[in-house]
């Protein structure tokens, strides 16, 4: 049990950094996107566009950053990999079936153990019920001697 809370945890790490990931590379689209000029790539396709220079970060800046997002993109991406590597194997289907089957044997005995104390606490509350009205039989006989 123990072991597969462990098991949970490490998913539930992957999880957030995968969430983590996810946010690095939106911000670094975002980034990318709002903070490039225009540049022509092909001498056919002519530059339509531009942009006000004061939004557009000078090209030393801007290819420092993206050095900068390319290595946190690399280092969150590392961890991933490492909390996939960390989680355990899939169990065989066999192992998997024979799990289940023991779960299902320890739930009929538990299912089976309550019914027995249900019925158990059914008993002792009919002998009680009998016990306190024979008492309150009693006491009305004495109160009432005839």
């Amino acid at each position: 049990m123990l072991q597969e809370l462990s098991h949970m945890d490490r998913i539930t790490q992957l999880q957030d950094e995968i969430q983590q990931l996810l946010t690095i590379m939106s911000s670094s689209i975002a980034y990318l996107t709002a903070k490039a000029n225009f540049v022509q790539v092909s001498e056919e396709v002519p530059i339509t566009k531009s942009r006000n220079a004061e939004k557009v970060d000078p090209p030393d800046v801007f290819e420092e950053n993206k050095k900068e997002l390319v290595n946190d993109l690399l280092v969150k991406a590392k961890q991933v990999e490492y909390l996939i590597n960390s989680l355990p194997e899939p169990e065989s289907e066999e192992a998997q079936a024979m799990r289940l089957q023991d779960l299902e044997h320890e739930m009929s005995a538990a299912n089976e153990d309550y019914l027995r104390a249900v019925n158990r606490a059914k008993d002792l509350h009919r002998r009680i019920s009998e016990v306190l009205r024979n008492m309150l039989d009693e006491s009305d006989g004495l109160d009432n001697p005839g």
